[in-house]
C-alpha cells in the first residue's frame, strides 16, 4: 500500500503531538498560556493565541481523536490541492474558527478553548466536495454515511450547538467547516460549477 506524500500533514501531527504531550503531561500552564481565550484577546492583544490554540488539546483523547482524523483526510487533500493548498485550508479554517468563536463569545471574556478540530474541521469539509459519496464512518457506528450528508449534518449541528455550552467548541467547528468549504472551492472553481453549475 502506498503511503501518500503529505509533508505538511505529518508535520502538523507531530507538532501537535509534542506540545501537547508537553502541555498535557510536563507543563500545565502552557496550555493555559497559549489557548484561545477571549479575555486575552480583548485585554492583551494576544491575537496569536487563534493559532497556537490548535496545536494543544485537552486530554489524550481529544488529541488521539483529532490526529487519527487528519491522519486519514489530511493526505488525501494534500495530495489533491498540493501541500500550499492544503495550508491554505488548514490554517484558513483555524483563522475563521477564531473569528467565529470570538464574536460568538466576545461578552465572555472567560471563554476559552483549544484543539485542532478547527483546522480538521476545514479538511473534513473540503474532502466531502471532492469525494461527496465516500461513506464517512463515525466511532463505532457501523454504518458509513455518505460525505456530502456528513458534512452538511456537521455544519447544521455545530450551528445548533452553537452557545450551549460544555466543553466542545461548536461555533469553532463552524467556522472551520465553512472555511474549508469556500476555500476549497476558491481554489477548485471547476468544484463549484460541478455542484451548482
Amino acid at each position: 500500500m502506498d503511503i501518500p506524500v503529505a509533508p505538511a500533514v505529518y508535520a502538523l501531527i507531530i507538532a501537535n503531538i509534542a506540545l501537547s504531550v508537553y502541555a498535557l503531561s510536563f507543563n500545565r500552564s502552557f496550555a493555559e498560556e497559549f489557548a484561545f481565550n477571549v479575555g486575552a484577546l480583548i485585554k492583551h492583544k494576544q491575537h496569536y493565541r487563534v493559532f497556537t490554540s490548535s496545536f494543544l488539546h485537552g486530554d489524550y483523547f481529544h488529541l488521539f481523536f483529532n490526529m487519527m482524523t487528519l491522519f486519514f483526510f489530511g493526505p488525501v487533500v494534500e495530495r489533491i490541492l498540493g501541500t500550499d493548498g492544503f495550508l491554505v485550508v488548514y490554517f484558513g479554517a483555524i483563522l475563521t474558527s477564531g473569528i467565529v468563536s470570538f464574536y460568538a463569545n466576545r461578552d465572555n471574556l472567560a471563554y476559552t478553548s483549544l484543539g485542532a478540530s478547527d483546522g480538521v474541521s476545514g479538511v473534513i469539509l473540503s474532502f466531502c466536495l471532492f469525494f461527496p459519496l465516500e461513506p464517512i464512518y463515525f466511532l463505532f457506528i457501523p454504518i458509513g454515511i455518505p460525505a456530502i450528508i456528513f458534512g452538511v449534518l456537521f455544519m447544521l449541528i455545530s450551528a445548533r450547538m452553537m452557545g450551549g455550552g460544555g466543553r466542545i467548541a461548536h461555533e469553532g467547528h463552524l467556522g472551520g467547516a465553512i472555511a474549508g468549504v469556500i476555500l476549497t472551492l476558491m481554489m477548485r472553481p471547476d468544484l463549484f460549477v460541478h455542484y451548482f453549475g
